[in-house]
């Protein structure tokens, strides 16, 4: 796993190598968000305004607001529209407490005119239904509820007269205390039915008025089609740049030297830098599968940095020469050598074939490329070693372990290990090349500017 914190410029470098691809996922991502748009259609949703008069908490309020959505309104009013399913109706219905006393109720529906009709039948239903409950003359029979109460006071206020007219007035003491006592009882009944009126729900929370019919709706409530497809092309984009990020970040290939050289279990003789071009990067590859991936943009690497600017192409061939040197240095006596390469690794055939040119055919006869899943390695016949070349953070650990164990397995020893890296040309005129047998001084200046070892 690399441990390379995620910055800015590996977004950046990630986007610039991979946007065909990322382009065309967000096109698939934006054509799913149609699609669910095509399954699910638009919906429209119209609002109804209820005024509440009098004084209300707010708790009070919210209880009106569930009673305005509860069965026995929404079903009264799917009665009146002639549409059936009043329990699916009321997912469709909602309603909230709004400011100054005011419900708002909210129906959905899949065209405007219906969402209209349905706002406006069930705010007039919730306002019948609260009149009904504050006992506004719904109830037609006239021996229950307010009105009968009334009837019945009236009733005691006149037995009340009939008896103090037969208590004998003025005659005796006990005539008059009875007379003082009815007078108090009508007094009192008189209070109670002026405080049961002022207090009565009816009295100051009934009257409850709708406030104009809704307004038919001319857009679609979200999420609309525009706003699906545009989620979904957001999310495949996103999803793709999290993937990438994944990938890199559980990414086992080896980039460090000591790393490869610990892998392969060699001494690390050197880097060497190769040119970078386009096709360096690319893996061998023919048929529908490789046009496939060319087309997307996906055969070529993104989480490798883009190469470092060299020198001419003389300090790039002293790397190659001091390489030589110390593996001369490092042979007790003339051996020679066979040049490992992975296969399908372009960074690192490239170097071993400058490699070789450099060295000769007397140390570097021949080179071979082993299939990096199943290494195998020849036997040695000639050659009494290897030599190991590779580029960074192509292979893994358990993957170079493997083409040494090959090595091994075929009698050769690695004897060294040489690391190839990508670096920007920097185009020179063909009559400063140096030769080959370029003079000391000569070598001095390509070593400045291409860096040392």
């Amino acid at each position: 796993m690399s441990e390379d914190p995620i910055r800015l410029v590996t977004i950046g470098r990630m986007l610039r190598r991979r946007w065909r691809f990322l382009a065309i996922l967000t096109v698939l991502g934006a054509l799913v968000g149609y699609g669910t748009s095509v399954l699910f259609p638009p919906r429209y949703t119209a609002s109804a305004s209820v005024l509440l008069p009098g004084q209300w908490e707010e708790r009070a309020l919210l209880t009106q607001a569930e009673i305005a959505t509860s069965s026995a309104v929404v079903d009264r009013a799917a009665a009146k529209l002639g549409w059936a399913g009043g329990g699916r109706l009321r997912d469709r219905v909602s309603a909230k407490a709004a400011d100054g006393n005011i419900i708002k109720i909210l129906g959905t529906a899949d065209t405007p005119e219906r969402a209209q009709r349905l706002s406006d039948q069930v705010a007039q239903q919730f306002v019948t239904f609260a009149a009904r409950i504050a006992g506004d003359g719904a109830d037609p029979d006239p021996t229950t509820g307010p009105e009968a109460l009334r009837q019945k006071v009236a009733e005691t206020n006149q037995r009340i007269t009939d008896l103090a007219n037969a208590a004998d007035p003025g005659r005796t003491v006990e005539s008059v205390q009875v007379r003082t006592e009815l007078e108090k009882l009508r007094t009192g009944l008189a209070e109670a039915m002026k405080k049961l009126d002022q207090a009565g729900p009816g009295a100051n929370k009934a009257g409850m008025v709708v406030m104009g019919p809704a307004a038919r709706p001319t857009g679609a409530a979200p999420p609309t089609r525009t706003q699906l497809s545009v989620a979904g092309a957001l999310l495949f984009f996103l999803l793709a740049v999290i993937g990438h990020l994944a990938a890199a970040r559980v990414n086992r290939r080896l980039r460090t030297e000591p790393e490869i050289a610990a892998a392969l279990g060699s001494a690390l003789l050197g880097t060497v830098d190769v040119p970078g071009e386009r096709s360096v990067y690319r893996p061998p590859g023919h048929g529908a599968r490789a046009w496939i991936r060319r087309l997307l943009g996906v055969d070529i690497r993104w989480d490798i940095p883009a190469p470092q600017r060299s020198g001419d192409e003389a300090g790039r061939r002293i790397r190659y020469r001091r390489v030589c040197a110390r593996l001369r240095e490092q042979l007790p006596a003339p051996r020679r050598l066979l040049v490992v390469v992975p296969d399908g690794d372009e960074i690192a055939r490239r170097a071993a074939e400058q490699l070789a040119a450099e060295a000769g055919s007397d140390l570097m006869p021949r080179m071979v490329a082993v299939s990096v899943p199943r290494p195998m390695v020849p036997d040695h016949d000639t050659e009494s070693g290897a030599l190991v070349v590779v580029s960074a953070g192509s292979w893994t650990a358990e993957q170079l372990a493997g083409i040494a164990e090959a090595c091994a397995d075929g009698g050769h020893e690695v004897v060294g290990i040489v690391v190839a890296g990508t670096v920007r040309a920097r185009p020179t005129p063909s009559a400063d090349r140096p030769p080959a047998g370029a003079t000391p001084a000569l070598a001095v200046r390509g070593h400045a500017s291409g860096g040392s070892v």
